[in-house]
């Protein structure tokens, strides 16, 4: 999934040299996940028992877990062949029994447990909830601290690849004051972060949350990148207009005009007058309005009701699948044996961990906290940079991007990606954080 990443222990070592040498200190003890009965991580405890302390983080699935995990998909019932030859009843049975064959066959859990192992991996509790994070600093003393956010249906599986190419550019063809100390946190309800019992985290919420991580860790200058709801929460960090966050970097950036959004909601035409890459867009937004946004109202309105899918992996995966049209097609292709930027295993790896973790209502419960326009411009003041690739919901114009960013000092589309570009394309995701970022170190 990557190129080799500094060890584990030495990552750590240069953590403590930041951070308390308490913060790891202790002996491991499982931490149980209360509402699924499931212990899969470890987690060293803080001396004095500190929860806002930084304790290292350990991933360790049980194989009672992955042998259940296998015998349900073999379980699974299916449906009918749906009666049309295209996807647009939903992800075709075809895609989805090739997974499950994969799946409960040649899967191997393992590799990317092994993978995650290998980073440096911590869990602190902020504002009473606990928050993982990969934490890797780079060799470089002057390398530029960034935070980076997932959103749905991903999570830290998503950027993975990124990590070596920004923390060790040189090794990646590129120089080495590009160099970043990376930290990726998993949104709350995701991954191994802890599941709010309580209402009210929103992205306004978590962007605070994550600038207390970032102060946290003892940094005093950083910028911040996401797509999807990793951008809603980079948006909202540069609201907050903390000193320290110099710029964001987004793949997935709001930017449609009150007038564009109107005729949307009405389904109404495009307006007038409208250029080629705005009217493209405006036919990528209108689709996905159309035939693209049912995941989503269901997640907004009535998430508790998908006990489906924390209940069958297949139908979880299956309903992590169905986002939109391009990433659906492209994961259809993989598993027909075609060669993608994302293969059998990325997609299972991400998708495992959701199963595993139980999460995948927990994770849903963010369309609910939502309240803001996902696509408006939020009159972001502070530096922005926007990487605009091909085939995501839509592709942002320049025209409308540099109105919703009074600061923009990057706007580049990209010939190849969609949805998940730092998994898929990581090589020129990477070159376009740093290329972003070059004016602000």
């Amino acid at each position: 999934m990557q190129n080799d990443i500094l060890s584990q222990t030495a990552s750590r070592r240069r953590f403590l040299g930041v951070a308390a040498a308490t913060a790891v200190a202790g002996s491991l003890s499982q931490l149980a996940f209360a509402d699924t009965n499931r212990s899969i991580t470890e987690v060293a405890q803080s001396t004095g028992g500190d929860k806002t302390a930084i304790r290292s983080l350990r991933v360790h699935v049980p194989e009672s877990q992955l042998s259940d995990l296998k015998r349900r998909i073999k379980a699974t019932r299916w449906p009918e062949q749906e009666p049309v030859t295209d996807a647009s009843q939903g992800v075709q049975l075809a895609t989805m029994q090739n997974l499950a064959r994969y799946w409960a066959t040649d899967y191997d859990w393992r590799k990317v447990e092994a993978r995650l192992n290998a980073l440096p991996q911590f869990v602190t509790e902020i504002d009473g909830l606990d928050i993982h994070f990969i934490h890797l600093r780079s060799k470089r003393t002057d390398a530029l601290p960034i935070i980076i956010t997932h959103g749905w249906p991903g999570s830290i599986i998503e950027q993975l690849k990124i990590i070596d190419p920004l923390s060790n550019p040189t090794a990646h063809g590129a120089t080495a004051s590009d160099a970043f100390d990376v930290v990726i946190a998993s949104l709350p309800g995701y991954g191994f972060s802890g599941k709010p019992t309580t209402t009210g985290w929103d992205p306004v919420r978590i962007a605070r949350a994550w600038v207390i991580l970032m102060k946290r860790l003892g940094y005093t200058r950083y910028v911040a990148q996401g797509g999807d709801w990793g951008n809603a929460v980079t948006e909202q960090m540069a609201l907050l207009a903390p000193p320290e966050l110099l710029g964001i970097h987004t793949n997935m950036p709001a930017t449609v005009p009150d007038d564009i959004a109107q005729a949307l909601k009405l389904g109404e035409p495009a307006p007038a007058g409208l250029w080629a890459d705005e009217k493209r867009a405006f036919d990528q937004l209108d689709y996905f309005y159309r035939h693209g946004l049912g995941y989503a109202l269901e997640m907004q309105n009535r998430p508790q009701t998908l006990y489906g899918i924390e209940d069958s992996p297949v139908g979880l995966a299956a309903w992590m699948l169905d986002h939109d049209t391009s990433s659906q097609a492209l994961i259809a292709r993989v598993f027909n044996g075609q060669s993608e930027g994302l293969t059998r295993d990325d997609i299972l790896d991400n998708v495992t961990l959701y199963w595993l973790t139980n999460t995948g209502i927990s994770s849903a419960r963010l369309y609910w906290e939502n309240k803001l326009n996902f696509f408006a411009p939020k009159h972001v003041a502070i530096p922005v940079a926007v990487s605009v690739f091909p085939d995501e919901i839509y592709a942002a114009p320049q025209s409308w991007t540099a109105k919703a960013y009074p600061k923009l000092i990057h706007y580049n589309r990209l010939p190849k990606g969609g949805h998940f570009a730092a998994w898929e394309q990581p090589q020129a995701f990477s070159e376009e954080v740093r290329v972003s970022f070059r004016s602000l170190r």
